[in-house]
């Protein structure tokens, strides 16, 4: 705990701390005179901006700030590249608070220096439901990080939270803080094999040769199931299908009609495919039936650093028994084929939900990175990531995916 100072006033579970005896929240809600007002201060010749995520200039301006000082891989060799538009969707999400976005601007320019940002999102745990913030994007530049900035931050966007009633928060991060809830493990399934070699995201094993790694890695031309992109007249039974399949894992969000039309339907994009960029729209329009399955990916660029041939590592987020391990397998095999189809380099997917059980036999690698889950103000027995947690399965808890 003597390198996490912060955390030591935050209410959290301590490193170390044995299961709860019953899930909870550790500080009890505040009532809305017990709030603090006042913004907390800043170190001098900063100033607190509520960034509006509306103006395509603000969000360019978090654009720039993300893509230049945001996360990188151990070896610094690349970094998180989101869109404009990608941060416009993600921000923005229904029943969003504008004073969720908090930035923090050098008072003689106005320079963007420092972000942080909330969404709402309620979330069930072992079938408790609660209202919560879902923190992401904390960014401090890299020349402003010994200003001691991101503690503040954390605080300021607590304390606008709190404002808005609510009192729990999910977060991630590479790092271990206090405390994990559930660690779950990157798996990478390549796609462009060249292009991975290049820029050293992979390498070839020994015993193997290029041209053999692109064989084996190889992904069907065109999809084996019935596959169409989802339309408005979807939400209502994709919501009914994702809120049964859900009930099978520990941790999840809990969505409305609203949320399940913004979430899967409404970052699709325009116009037919291949306008913009090939593969990235997909154009059959089969005829309809009743939705058995469905899948879903969102693409997130890295900025190559270090290479002069390749400068944009484009990545997708995918999500035991006899039947459904099968149906799984060919569900997130045809979600390859898609990813292939838009021209992706590798997809990314976590130990959680049922993937455990399909990562290996769709020749998807662990990779060297996990990714700790967090909860803000809240008590629960660590969920099953990586990992069995009792009689559990590996990955059998987690339902709730952060972008």
């Amino acid at each position: 705990m003597g390198a996490h100072k912060f955390w030591s006033t935050q209410p959290v579970p301590k490193l170390g701390e044995g299961p709860p005896l019953e899930d909870g929240y550790i500080e009890p809600p505040k009532t809305p005179d017990e709030v603090r007002q006042d913004s907390y201060p800043l170190p001098e010749d900063f100033e607190w901006s509520m960034v509006d995520i509306s103006d395509p200039n603000q969000t360019k301006e978090v654009y720039d700030l993300l893509s230049a000082h945001y996360v990188e891989d151990d070896l610094a060799s690349l970094r998180f590249q989101y869109t404009s538009e990608f941060l416009q969707w993600a921000l923005k999400p229904p029943g969003y608070h504008k004073e969720w976005h908090v930035g923090v601007r050098v008072s003689s320019n106005k320079k963007l220096v420092a972000f942080i940002s909330g969404v709402p999102i309620t979330i069930q745990i072992r079938g408790k439901v609660f209202t919560a913030s879902e923190i992401n994007y904390i960014c401090v530049h890299k020349k402003l990080r010994s200003r001691r900035l991101a503690p503040v931050l954390i605080k300021e966007v607590t304390r606008q939270v709190h404002l808005k009633g609510v009192f729990q928060a999910i977060y991630t991060a590479g790092i271990v803080i206090p405390t994990p809830i559930a660690v779950c493990q990157y798996f990478h399934r390549t796609l462009n094999v060249s292009k991975l070699l290049d820029i050293g995201f992979t390498y070839v094993p020994r015993n193997m040769t290029t041209a053999k790694m692109i064989r084996i890695h190889k992904v069907p031309d065109t999809p084996t199931l019935d596959v169409r992109p989802m339309e408005e007249k979807d939400v209502v039974p994709l919501a009914d299908l994702f809120t049964r399949y859900m009930r099978r894992f520990d941790m999840v969000p809990v969505m409305s009609l609203e949320d399940v039309r913004y979430q899967f339907l409404s970052g699709q994009g325009t116009g037919k495919i291949g306008e913009e960029r090939e593969g990235r729209r997909l154009g059959q329009n089969p005829q309809s039936h009743k939705i058995t399955d469905f899948f879903s990916m969102y693409c997130l660029p890295s900025t190559i650093l270090g290479s002069l041939k390749h400068k944009i590592l484009d990545a997708g987020g995918a999500e035991e028994d006899g039947r459904l391990k099968a149906r799984l397998q060919t569900l997130i095999g045809n979600a390859l084929v898609i990813a292939n189809q838009a021209k992706l380099d590798v997809l990314n997917a976590l130990t959680l939900m049922d993937n455990v059980a399909i990562l290996e036999d769709l020749k998807f690698g662990p990779g060297s990175a996990c990714l700790n889950f967090y909860l803000y103000n809240w008590r629960t027995s660590k969920l099953a990531g990586v990992t069995d947690e009792g009689d559990v399965k590996a990955g059998r808890s987690v339902g709730v995916v952060m972008l």
